[in-house]
């Protein structure tokens, strides 16, 4: 049963900018939070990834909030009321353009930090006074050592993702943050999963929180069509050729465990004819923003990324995921597959699987506890690739093609090299014969010029060169 928004005595600005944005009826775990939070609860929150958790904690904390608006330019009018903390930069920046959305029609005012870009700017929005402060630990903490905001009115924390933020070692820095917080505060944790360290966390710093599931832990969204193909590290480019070219996919994301293969695996689908993005750690802010907002507004078909991206982003209608390696994680695998499919939408997640990927696929059903069945996929010579026909064909006959790029011949597996050898030039045979000394040969040249020493004395010791010196008289 659906609830709608109307329901929700929404204030009128937050219920017209809702009614803008499209929203009718609230997903699970939007039903199920926003009556809680907005009694002033804590909140331990778990729903599939793309079920819009977002939402859930953003539209009660700004309702709960508009007691302070108010439109006076002083930022000691402004402070922090409410701390949104989030993984990664791509997520922070996306949650707080929908917080934006959500305050449009209200004097709230809000601002991200997050790492990669200077300082500067974050420092102006923070010393202007704001309600709503979304940030990434690590640049928080740089902040507030270096006294660009206080947090000391804070009413509010909410900590998203937060198994992400454990699993890449932001406890420390979690702690030391919500040390400089009031003890009284209303905090809200909201996750895909739940593990045993996140209900830990919980225990440490929620007051008799209230649990939601909307659905079993690390449970797989219905509406994504999982496919396991088995294929070698060679036939994978051709995999997803193969499946993009059947279903007329128009969009995809796919995933690989490192930067390097990740930068990698984008050349060369560019240069398949494919318009490609990468995403990575190695990439800047700016370019990471700019691969994301391309994708968005499709002009890149392929966005290779890792799990960076996995986490929470929230891009509409992208009809595929492509695992071009299975996860060493199994939970990444969830997030992964939840790029797509989201707010009830259909989506198609295909993982390659390698031989040696077996293990990794057993962890997964492990979790997800469901049968994995890996099939096979007929790929026929007809169908093979350019790209790959040169790296098959082309380097086996000893040449490069003029496209191809240098690094990926070189980075490339010994016995994928190829049996390249340089083509040999014609022997002469008289450098075969043996060496035949002439009868009339002359004596060799040291022994016909011997040199002639003094008597007594080696003829091979040099004799030493008078040199002529100028002496003063008595010496």
């Amino acid at each position: 049963m659906t609830t709608p928004y109307s329901q929700l005595s929404l204030a009128p600005g937050l219920a017209k900018a809702v009614a803008e944005m499209g929203y009718e009826n609230m997903t699970p775990i939007q039903a199920q939070a926003i009556p809680v939070v907005l009694t002033g609860k804590d909140v331990m929150g778990a729903a599939q990834t793309g079920t819009g958790k977002t939402a859930a904690f953003s539209l009660p904390l700004l309702q709960r909030l508009l007691k302070h608006e108010n439109a006076s330019t002083s930022p000691a009018r402004h402070p922090v009321r409410a701390l949104v903390l989030l993984p990664t930069r791509e997520l922070a920046d996306q949650v707080a353009q929908q917080i934006k959305l959500y305050a449009k029609y209200t004097q709230l005012r809000s601002t991200v930090v997050f790492g990669g870009i200077d300082m500067k700017p974050q420092t102006l929005e923070l010393k202007k006074g704001v309600e709503v402060l979304v940030a990434t630990p690590g640049r928080l903490l740089d902040h507030i050592e270096a006294k660009n905001v206080v947090l000391n009115q804070v009413e509010y924390v909410v900590l998203d993702e937060a198994d992400r933020m454990l699993d890449i070692g932001f406890l420390p820095d979690l702690q030391r943050i919500l040390s400089y917080l009031p003890k009284q505060r209303i905090t809200l944790l909201f996750s895909a999963t739940f593990s045993p360290e996140i209900k830990r966390l919980a225990g440490s710093y929620l007051q008799d929180p209230v649990t939601i599931e909307v659905a079993r832990p690390n449970e797989t969204a219905s509406t994504v069509e999982q496919r396991f193909f088995a294929a070698a590290d060679d036939d994978k480019r051709r995999v997803i050729r193969k499946v993009l070219n059947e279903r007329g996919l128009q969009q995809a994301f796919i995933f690989t465990n490192s930067k390097l293969g990740c930068a990698r695996l984008a050349r060369s689908l560019e240069r398949d004819g494919f318009k490609t993005g990468a995403l990575h750690g190695d990439k800047s802010q700016d370019e990471r923003l700019k691969a994301l907002d391309a994708f968005k507004k499709g002009e890149v078909n392929l966005l290779v990324c890792t799990d960076v991206a996995a986490r929470g982003l929230d891009i509409k209608d992208v009809p595929a995921v492509f695992n071009f390696d299975v996860p060493f994680n199994a939970e990444d695998y969830v997030h992964r597959i939840g790029r797509t499919g989201r707010a009830g939408a259909s989506g198609l997640a295909v993982t390659l699987v390698a031989p040696s990927d077996n293990r990794l696929v057993s962890d997964i059903e492990k979790l997800i506890k469901k049968k994995i069945d890996v099939e096979a996929i007929e790929l026929g010579d007809e169908r093979r690739g350019r790209s790959d026909r040169g790296e098959r064909g082309d380097r086996e006959g000893g040449y490069r093609r003029r496209d191809e790029d240098p690094r990926d011949v070189l980075d490339a597996p010994r016995e994928r090299r190829g049996g390249f050898r340089p083509a040999l030039a014609p022997r002469d045979p008289f450098f075969d014969k043996p060496y035949e000394a002439s009868a009339a040969e002359a004596p060799p040249v040291w022994e016909s010029q011997r040199p002639v020493g003094r008597p007594g004395v080696s003829a091979n010791i040099k004799t030493k060169r008078k040199v002529a010196a100028l002496f003063k008289p008595g010496e």
